[in-house]
């Protein structure tokens, strides 16, 4: 079993820089993808961005890429997303997941664990 506890959310201005953290117990945060996913009002949720098990690889959507950071601590058991230049359409509650695999997953279904989520609204 794996617990996942996000934080970090908030509210900042466009333009402002928010960093989550998602902090993992359990003995298997190191030999699993992780990935961060964000959900607005009347929205599907949506990948932002997913790190391999050893952090070689990344996959950031479109939306996010060049402005959001996606990083992890394996002795610490925690995954990090640095956001920057935030825009209104980033607000949203943010889920940190855990993957099925070591390799970055892209869609939901390659998660089996998920935080509660943090909410991030970034005002005009």
């Amino acid at each position: 079993q794996v617990q996942l506890v996000e934080s970090g959310g908030g509210l900042v201005q466009a333009g402002g820089s928010l960093r989550l953290s998602c902090a993992a117990s359990g003995r298997t945060f190191s030999t699993s993808a992780m990935g961060w996913f964000r959900q607005a009002p009347g929205k599907e949720r949506e990948l932002v961005a997913t790190i391999s098990s050893s952090g070689i690889s990344t996959y950031y959507a479109s939306s996010v890429k060049g402005r959001f950071t996606i990083s992890r601590d394996n002795a610490k058991n925690t995954v990090y997303l640095e956001m920057s230049s935030l825009k209104p359409e980033d607000t949203a509650v943010y889920y940190c997941a855990a993957g099925r695999y070591s390799s970055v997953q892209l869609t939901t279904g390659g998660y089996n664990y998920w935080g509660q989520g943090t909410q991030v609204t970034v005002s005009s």
